[in-house]
C-alpha cells in the first residue's frame, strides 16, 4: 500500500538525515515509525485498566504501615482529627 503524508520541512530534514546515518530509505524510517506507533497504540486498547495503570501501583507512600489492612480504623480516626 502506498501513502502520501504532508508534513512540515523539518522532519523531512530530520528524516533524510537519520535514514543517511543508518544507511536506509526514507520510507524505512517512516515504517519503522509507523510501526512503533501502531504496536505502542493498539497494544493499549487490548489492556485492561489494570494493565494500563499497574506501573503507578505502589509507588506513593502513605506513612502508614498497616493502611491496608486497618483503612476502616485509619479512616474513622482521620474523620474524628478533621472535626475537631
Amino acid at each position: 500500500m502506498q501513502v502520501s503524508i504532508r508534513m512540515p520541512d523539518e522532519y523531512g530534514e530530520k528524516i533524510k538525515r537519520l535514514a543517511n546515518a543508518m544507511g536506509l530509505k526514507k520510507s524505512d524510517i517512516a515504517r519503522l515509525a509507523l510501526r512503533k506507533f501502531i504496536d505502542d497504540n493498539l497494544g493499549q486498547a487490548q489492556k485492561t485498566p489494570y494493565e494500563k495503570s499497574r506501573h503507578l501501583i505502589g509507588i506513593v507512600s502513605s506513612g502508614v504501615n498497616d493502611l491496608g489492612l486497618n483503612h476502616r480504623k485509619h479512616l474513622l480516626q482521620r474523620i474524628r482529627k478533621d472535626r475537631n
